[in-house]
């Protein structure tokens, strides 16, 4: 009789020890369905696949915003704030315009380029003519800003102002920053650092092979031949709310 009451206390222990996990995992679930239950349906957010625009029926001449036929290029719009030469916000806002023939040019480049583990960044592209004015209301030097009567190939829509970043953003190191007016910036100053003058190189062999041309003093330039004899516009793209 003494060995059977010690037998039932025995498995009277067991069962008590055993327990207390068997009501912590029952209550970790019911917690887990509990708080999947109170979260609202219609607060699920679906990621929904950017469609982009093809060139199909656009025109050569007609005014596209890259960014709708394009997801593979970053973005510095200097003249839609203050970092800039002029010191001053002459964009409503950051966007990044060309004509279709441009827009054709510049993604067909960046494709090169990406292979190479790069791509494009812009700091301008298409300039409004009205733009152009209160540049040159700023800044009336023909040597830092087109006079607007004339217009630059900017306000064609062939002209882009670039750079070129890595894969992550990173830009590569070109040995000035944009808009800076000096031999430094200059095409043909070879007295460089090797790694900034192979950058470059890089840039302005293949955008030429696209069809565009550089200037000698900025390094950054580069118009589209095939833009040269359209005409100065002052088209203007609509802000969002």
């Amino acid at each position: 009789m003494k060995y059977s009451w010690i037998f039932m206390g025995v498995l009277i222990l067991g069962a008590c020890k055993q327990q207390p996990n068997v009501s912590k995992n029952d209550s970790t679930r019911s917690d887990a369905e509990i708080v999947m239950d109170t979260i609202p349906k219609d607060t699920i957010v679906e990621q929904k696949k950017t469609t982009l625009k093809t060139f199909e029926g656009i025109a050569d001449t007609t005014f596209v915003r890259l960014a709708d036929f394009s997801e593979d290029f970053a973005y510095d719009m200097r003249y839609a704030t203050e970092n800039n030469f002029l010191k001053a916000k002459v964009y409503d806002c950051p966007e990044c315009y060309t004509r279709a023939k441009t827009a054709k040019a510049l993604i067909r480049a960046n494709k090169d380029f990406m292979e190479k583990g790069v791509k494009i960044k812009f700091f301008d592209c298409y300039r409004p003519n009205s733009v152009q004015y209160k540049m040159w209301e700023i800044v009336p030097n023909p040597q830092y800003v087109a006079n607007p009567d004339k217009g630059s190939i900017h306000n064609k829509g062939g002209a882009v102002d670039i750079t070129l970043v890595d894969l992550e953003g990173k830009e590569l190191d070109m040995g000035t920053d944009f808009d800076y007016f000096g031999k430094k910036a200059y095409h043909d100053n070879m007295d460089l650092p090797q790694e900034i003058l192979d950058n470059r190189k890089l840039l302005k062999e293949t955008m030429e092979a696209h069809g565009f041309w550089s200037i000698r003093t900025e390094w950054w330039h580069y118009n589209l031949s095939a833009a040269s004899n359209d005409k100065v516009a002052n088209f203007k793209w609509e802000c969002p709310d």
